[in-house]
């Protein structure tokens, strides 16, 4: 795994905040695609998912006030903030969900695996679990970055 400088930073911060998580959350996206040692593309933030409660806590003590919806109209999240205190962006979504033609469909990882980035536990779903989540995101720089992560064996 090779990730470069402002990433490992801000995965590192994002360590640090979500050890006082109660609840399962991962690292999704780019930064997962690069967690797993795969081409990610230009990450540009990190996307965090987590809980509704841990948002609740957690957000407010770091800064970040707590809306809902998302910058990107496929998207949408009861709770949602971005950081800018690191050095790339990192997105939180609680009860985060993808628009798949009317519906609404959560997006919540069934796999979490950890993964030691100075030090500190992130974690992110399994190759298998996040390429599907990818592919079904429907992007173009999404279904790159799982055929990216097709190729990493």
């Amino acid at each position: 795994m090779t990730v470069g400088p402002a990433l490992s930073v801000s995965l590192n911060a994002i360590g640090k905040v979500m050890a006082e998580a109660h609840d399962s959350w991962w690292i999704i996206a780019s930064a997962a695609v690069a967690l797993h040692g795969a081409d990610p593309g230009h990450v540009a933030d990190v996307d965090v998912l987590l809980s509704v409660a841990d948002a609740q806590r957690i957000l407010p003590a770091i800064g970040i006030e707590l809306r809902s919806g998302s910058p990107h109209a496929a998207f949408r999240s009861s709770i949602f903030g971005t950081w800018t205190g690191t050095a790339l962006p990192v997105e939180f979504m609680a009860d985060f969900h993808r628009r798949s033609g009317e519906a609404w469909l959560p997006v919540r990882p069934a796999t979490r695996q950890p993964v030691e980035v100075d030090g500190l536990a992130v974690f992110i779903p399994e190759r298998v679990e996040l390429q599907a989540m990818l592919t079904a995101f429907g992007r173009p720089k999404d279904r790159e970055r799982a055929r990216s992560l097709a190729a990493v064996s």
